[in-house]
């Protein structure tokens, strides 16, 4: 029986992440990239995939927390005779002095593991099985100068610890009895350690422990949001910072691959990439929160992965690599035997004509925060960029598309993508009167070619049958993507017809506060779970519409919905309660962050209104 989804917490150091269970247990650990094989997998296959767990005689209960402004892990196990605590962390070593561009931090690939008795005495092992490339390369570990290694042809792992580690079959076990305040460690280190830079005592894990809690308070100090959600924000935050590959820039959609969105279902898929669309809102949460480097970062991952400037940018990419095909690793079970799991993603080759509209109003976001002063390599060749991204743009205004979702139905006139491509060509206009380069004729024509686009999806996107904007021209189902067109400000948030459409979303997509996707066929086995995100977009537009009292109390309803630690998977199940789908969920956090942001911003404009509608006189003054 797998453990549930929001059992796990993430450790990483912006290369690479572990998901770990409440008891202690390491489960998903890829090295040394985000999107590397996975050598720990028991989270998706708990015979076959290996893990570093803890064990202890005569266990009664746990909890945890994270550090304080930091991606530190701490979980504090009760037992019959005592109290421990556990420390988790990966190093993150920050240069010195900060580069203008580039790593904030240098990865160690190893994991620190610092177990400390804090009353009475405990007893107890922990037990490392690694099972590398996904569980398909078999190995046996050895006794290497007081530490054990793992190979399996390049692959390796040395486990450091003390008390000493000894082998065990294929594992390799640290067995310990603790008394108050004393403290064992165990270090996982990926491939060979640097000169120098190993780890072989208390003394040295502790230094590296405080070290990188330096590194993620500093990093924390940077945020500028001091509203009454700060813990929530800040953990997203903290969240999407560990989704991030710094030696890149790039953002990974979600930590893991093939956990399932669907029990039973087939939709396992991996989401171990840089999606262009979640990357670039997840750059606009990080600039509106005062971390403006992160966007230059992704920016720089855009010009270092597109040489075209905008020309022939995709919808995915790999954080350093291409993205291999999407691949059923059949020998797994998956998550409570919800297979197949898969890795790669097959998404990779579809139409999503929305992207333009997600990188245009990133690239807006970033460009007034800095006050159109951005760094000379982001400014270089801009123009280049507007005319680009624009002219996709345009050549694909009547085109049918795969969408947000990614059906594997059939391309369709999706409204959503309608109202992108509008966000795409306001955007863009509202950058070239800002900018030098760009003819004031061009502009022009962005802005019409915007009226006749919104005209249009505005037109035909509507359903007197539904009395909704629908998905699709032409469709009879609703979609919450176009709550999302509304939060981008291609629909008026007080039009009649958006809150109809609202209305009808919350009747039909919605279970309490929580929001589907939709409910049609989409190509895919299983019932999906509601999507986090969907639910944080209906806040954001009670909130645009003035309806600030039920967007508070949904909000904070919704917060209380992650798990122990305030992380998100993708989808929630409303009969439940429990997470679904592969965690955690960039997507989810900065869909938190954008809420809470506008939630702040119409309260401060509408005051808290309780009677379910802005007062008129105050909307119409705005």
């Amino acid at each position: 029986m797998s453990k549930p989804i929001s059992d796990y917490a993430l450790v990483g150091d912006t290369h690479s992440c572990a998901l770990i269970a409440r008891d202690g247990s390491v489960d998903w650990l890829c090295w040394p990239r985000h999107d590397s094989p996975a050598l720990f997998l028991k989270l998706l296959d708990d015979e076959k995939g290996g893990s570093c767990s803890l064990a202890f005689d005569g266990l009664r209960d746990s909890h945890r927390r994270y550090r304080p402004e930091t991606n530190i892990l701490e979980t504090t196990f009760e037992t019959g005779t005592g109290r421990a605590r556990l420390v988790d962390a990966m190093p993150v070593n920050p240069p010195a002095p900060e580069p203008e561009e580039g790593p904030d931090g240098e990865g160690e690939s190893r994991l620190i593991r610092l177990l400390t008795c804090e009353e009475g005495w405990v007893e107890g092992r922990f037990t490392v099985r690694p099972t590398f490339d996904y569980a398909r390369r078999g190995c046996t570990p050895m006794e290497a100068q007081g530490s054990v290694l793992f190979e399996a042809g390049d692959c390796r792992l040395r486990v450091n610890a003390e008390p000493c580690p000894r082998i065990a079959g294929d594992a390799a076990t640290v067995s310990f009895r603790l008394a108050a305040g004393e403290t064992a460690y165990l270090v996982l280190t990926h491939g060979e350690d640097r000169e120098g830079a190993g780890i072989d005592d208390l003394a040295g894990a502790q230094a590296r422990i405080a070290a990188t809690e330096g590194y993620w308070r500093r990093w924390s100090g940077y945020c500028t949001y001091r509203g009454p959600y700060r813990d929530a924000v800040l953990r997203s935050a903290l969240c999407l910072k560990l989704l991030t590959y710094s030696p890149s820039g790039g953002i990974v959609a979600a930590a893991t691959a093939g956990l399932p969105e669907a029990v039973p279902g087939n939709r396992n898929f991996d989401y171990r990439f840089t999606w262009m669309r979640d990357a670039a809102f997840t750059v606009t949460a990080f600039v509106m929160l005062g971390y403006v480097r992160e966007a230059a970062e992704f920016l720089r991952f855009l010009r270092e992965r597109d040489t075209t400037y905008g020309r022939d940018t995709r919808l995915m990419y790999g954080v350093c690599d291409d993205i291999p095909p999407e691949e059923a690793l059949t020998h797994l079970a998956g998550w409570n035997g919800t297979g197949p799991v898969l890795v790669g993603n097959a998404a990779e080759g579809q139409d999503q004509h929305d992207i333009y509209g997600e990188l245009l109003r990133a690239l807006c976001v970033f460009l007034e925060a800095v006050d159109y002063d951005p760094p000379e390599k982001v400014n270089d060749r801009l123009p280049q960029v507007l005319d680009n991204l624009t002219a996709r743009a345009i050549r694909h205004r009547h085109d049918a598309d795969n969408g947000i979702w990614e059906l594997r139905t059939g391309p369709r006139q999706q409204f959503h993508t309608k109202a992108m491509i509008w966000v795409a060509l306001t955007d863009a206009a509202r950058i070239g009167r800002n900018i030098e380069g760009v003819p004031a004729q061009k502009i022009a024509a962005w802005e019409q070619a915007a009226a006749e686009v919104r005209a249009e999806y505005l037109d035909k996107g509507w359903s007197e049958e539904r009395g909704a904007f629908t998905g699709a021209y032409g469709s009879h189902h609703l979609d919450a993507a176009v709550m999302r067109a509304a939060v981008f400000g291609a629909i008026d948030p007080s039009d009649p017809r958006l809150r109809a459409t609202l209305s009808a979303i919350e009747r039909e997509l919605g279970v309490g506060d929580l929001i589907y996707r939709y409910r049609m066929e989409d190509g895919f086995e299983g019932d999906e779970g509601a999507f986090t995100a969907c639910a944080f977009w209906r806040v954001g537009c009670l909130a645009l519409d003035g309806r600030t009292g039920e967007a508070k109390a949904t909000f904070e309803r919704l917060i209380a919905r992650g798990n122990d630690v305030g992380l998100f998977a993708e989808e929630i199940d409303p009969a439940t309660g429990e997470q679904r789908g592969n965690t955690p969920q960039g997507f989810s956090h900065m869909a938190l962050i954008n809420a809470a942001l506008r939630l702040d911003s119409a309260i401060d404009r509408f005051g808290l209104v309780h009677d379910g509608a802005a007062a008129p006189e105050r909307r119409a003054a705005e």
